[in-house]
């Protein structure tokens, strides 16, 4: 018979991981059968710099979680060693990170994923990771805003520079 504590700890992950899934922008699931220590070291650092929490989790307590969550279509790539990458605030840089990674080691084989509350394969996730990091989003953003200024402030100069010429 299994011990009250051990089942109330058990439950009380099922909620974390639950919470996590509901808190997350995107959420990456990712099987790492093959990864050296120095390899999986070197994929966690890279993700914990970008304020990413990557864990190794039982698939039994990550279906409960998704039943919990109500991403129960998650429950298919749920086999084998899993490993989750939950980010809260940048939806890209788990993608993109783990995308990057799966190229130099092949043994890192994404699964699948949540972005945004929806459950979507591992061909939504490559595309995810092709977009450009929030900063390069925001830098074109810019770019775009200050067009039209520069380009009013050029024609401004071209008329001055016009009127002085001919006085």
């Amino acid at each position: 018979m299994a011990n009250a504590k051990v089942i109330e700890a058990k439950q009380q992950a099922v909620q974390d991981i639950a919470e996590k899934f509901r808190s997350s922008a995107t959420t990456v699931v990712a099987d790492y059968r093959g990864l050296t220590v120095s390899q999986v070291t070197e994929l966690r650092k890279q993700l914990r710099e970008a304020g990413i929490e990557f864990q190794v989790l039982k698939n039994t307590l990550v279906r409960r979680a998704t039943a919990a969550a109500e991403l129960s279509e998650l429950d298919e790539v749920l086999s084998g060693p899993t490993a989750i990458a939950f980010s809260r605030e940048d939806a890209v840089a788990p993608a993109k990170i783990l995308n990057d990674f799966a190229k130099k080691n092949e043994a890192l084989e994404i699964k699948g994923g949540v972005v945004e509350g929806r459950v979507v394969d591992v061909d939504q996730i490559k595309a995810l990771a092709a977009l450009p990091s929030r900063e390069g989003l925001l830098s074109m953003l810019l770019s775009v805003l200050q067009a039209p200024m520069r380009n009013f402030a050029l024609a401004v100069k071209a008329v001055a520079e016009k009127n002085e010429a001919e006085a």
